[in-house]
């Protein structure tokens, strides 16, 4: 059951009348918005995407909070919906990274539980709720997760009109729902009684359900949907695909295949699992497109494939590839790309260019002219390691971009004398033992230092963007992983199985089964050195980097280790009108506000778990909230939670 709690001071009798004065106008403002609504993508008005708005800016206009008066931000609201597991039980642990949305006057959420909650946005208590009873099982995800839902509505909502508007939540097991957003009820002309069967769409090496764990991108009548799938697992899998649906029905309009027909009985995904991004002018969609299977190692991919693990541009009416930009080639690191791109126009020499910048777990950021996908800042081919796995034919070059500066460096920090030194010389030893040629160090069957591994760079969250200075901020993680590919028979001898972050998986039909780790000493410290994850801002006119600053703290055997070390980081930031970045996404439970001239510190809070979705920011009866969903992800730590929180200012 829900749980609500209010927390902002009771108001004085005295401005009771004046309140309830100012509140009759607001009701008289909102019936006439009713009949003009705000438009979806103004986040002056209504914060109704995963990442703000469809460009993907994480931006808010909003400016009644400052970097002055951050520091007095009070809890407004918390609301505990139940929907979370540790893993103990039968229930798979829970990921919680749904970013809450603000439209119709209403907090929207997804759970983990794949249940939706809609909230008042000024005191949390819970209009509704929709179980959608999805199974709660591993089928594709050793974890149950979901990042949220989207929202839907006609051009020109009738009041009362059941389904006009609506709220999307997809399943792990590949089901889309679509439900009224004023009650709840399911829409009954949408798939099947309000429910759509994806996996009917998944006909083709069909080995586990589509998982809908990423809210589908809404533009005008089209639900446009990704999917994520079960990695490092085998060779041959579905191939990744993009549905466009109507949004009243469910029905397919195209669907976009990443890979060539004669590939598909050899490889498989090369999916979209995160979140997209829409030129709405254009009439584009921006797709992440991840590499294909099997993850570690290409023997049977031809090269040439220019869709694999890159950034592509759709056009929406059609269906038609437009564009696309290869950002790693031959890719057998998992260097899936995981974010939507960020649209904004540069303004650079004197000259107006349409770009996006792309975010990468390779640490690379892409800035693209994004009616033609080529690079407005120099990409450069250079020879990379090549592989000496039998089989293996990596590419002898990769695409590299000094400028803006990589959120990580070419090489990785070295041993740290702390680790080393309590594991009795355990990571220098082991460090000594690891392939190790820089960026692009292939797997091997002696084992490979690798760095940025898979978990490294910026995650699915990407950064934010402040449109009038052109300043992107961004967060993420150095973190060194160690990648060994097993023959077969080395495979069937090794006993334990893989988890979230490393472990044995088989990548059944292939050659080659996988051993991939990350690089700790037996105690469980990072060998390499500090700092685990910075945050950093980027001037985009010029490419210059403008601050660069460890991000969070580790919290261990319940104590906090310096804060120069920074953590391992997932989430990503918005930032508002103000100059202050909102943002979760550290291992050590809290939230923070930081200036985005100075990357200081200006506000932190203490959470039940480490708040791994984006934050929306809204404004309500003219007060602004903030708002961050608290659920935790086991690549941080195991502590999980069911908590959503909003701040504000005291009256």
């Amino acid at each position: 059951m829900p749980r609500t709690e209010a927390r902002l001071p009771r108001l004085a009798l005295s401005c009771l009348f004046a309140i309830a004065s100012s509140a009759g106008l607001a009701t008289a403002a909102r019936a006439q918005d009713a009949a003009n609504p705000a438009p979806l993508n103004d986040t002056a008005k209504n914060w109704s995407t995963f990442n703000g708005d469809l460009q993907a800016r994480k931006f808010s206009p909003l400016t009644q909070i400052t970097p002055e008066n951050v520091k007095d931000l009070k809890v407004a609201w918390k609301v505990h919906t139940g929907d979370m597991s540790d893993g103990s039980g039968t229930t798979p642990p829970s990921v919680w990274s749904a970013t809450p949305l603000f439209v119709n006057d209403t907090v929207y959420l997804g759970t983990p539980f794949y249940r939706i909650f809609a909230i008042e946005p000024d005191t949390g208590k819970v209009k509704w709720t929709y179980d959608s009873k999805g199974e709660l099982k591993a089928l594709t995800q050793p974890d149950l997760k979901n990042r949220g839902v989207a929202y839907w509505q006609a051009d020109a909502p009738v009041a009362g009109q059941a389904c006009d508007k609506r709220v999307y939540i997809g399943t792990m097991d590949a089901k889309l729902h679509a439900v009224d957003a004023d009650t709840g009820k399911p829409c009954a002309d949408f798939g099947k009684a309000g429910v759509l069967d994806v996996n009917a769409f998944n006909t083709t090496n069909a080995k586990w359900p589509l998982s809908l764990l990423q809210p589908p991108t809404v533009f005008k009548d089209y639900l446009l949907l990704g999917w994520a799938g079960k990695d490092w697992d085998q060779t041959v899998d579905s191939p990744g695909t993009i549905f466009a649906l109507d949004a009243r029905t469910g029905a397919l309009r195209w669907e976009f295949h990443s890979l060539p027909p004669e590939l598909i009985n050899k490889t498989g995904t090369a999916n979209v699992w995160a979140s997209m991004s829409v030129d709405p002018e254009r009439q584009i969609l921006y797709i992440p497109v991840s590499s294909p299977s099997p993850n570690f190692y290409g023997g049977d991919i031809p090269e040439g494939l220019e869709v694999i693990t890159s950034v592509t541009a759709l056009d929406i009416p059609t269906g038609k590839m437009l564009w696309s930009r290869q950002l790693v080639h031959h890719d057998i690191w998992d260097l899936d790309t995981n974010a939507a791109p960020t649209l904004f126009d540069l303004e650079k020499d004197g000259k107006t260019i349409p770009a996006l910048i792309q975010t990468s777990k390779q640490g690379f950021l892409y800035i693209l002219d994004r009616t033609t996908g080529e690079p407005i800042y120099p990409m450069e081919e250079r020879p990379v390691p090549k592989s000496t796995v039998p089989g293996e034919h990596s590419a002898p070059t990769q695409p590299f971009v000094d400028l803006p500066k990589p959120v990580v460096p070419d090489k990785w920090p070295g041993v740290y004398d702390l680790a080393d030194w309590a594991s009795f010389g355990y990571c220098s030893r082991t460090a000594k033992s690891l392939v190790d040629e820089g960026r692009f160090t292939p797997p091997s069957l002696q084992g490979s230092l690798v760095y940025p591994g898979t978990i490294g760079g910026t995650e699915w969250g990407g950064g934010a963007l402040d449109p009038r200075s052109q300043t992107f901020v961004v967060n993420s993680s150095s973190a060194v992983q160690t990648y060994q590919l097993l023959t077969r028979a080395d495979y069937e001898k090794a006993v334990s199985g893989g988890s979230e972050t490393g472990g044995l998986f088989p990548q059944t039909g292939g050659p080659y089964g996988m051993n991939l780790n990350t690089f700790l000493n037996p105690l469980g410290m990072p060998c390499w050195k500090p700092p685990y994850g910075t945050m950093a801002a980027y001037d985009l006119k010029t490419g210059a980097q403008l601050w660069n600053k460890p991000f969070g703290q580790i919290q261990k055997w319940g104590f906090y280790m310096p804060e120069s070390w920074g953590t391992i980081t997932i989430g990503a930031p918005v930032v508002t009108a103000t100059g202050v970045i909102f943002i979760g996404a550290s291992m050590d439970s809290r939230v923070r506000a930081i200036d985005l001239k100075t990357g200081e510190v200006l506000w932190k809070s203490l959470v039940e778990a480490p708040a791994v979705a984006m934050p929306a920011v809204y404004d309500y009866k003219g007060k602004q909230y903030v708002v961050f969903t608290v659920g935790g992800n086991s690549i941080l730590t195991p502590r999980v939670s069911d908590e959503i929180v909003a701040f504000a200012l005291p009256n």
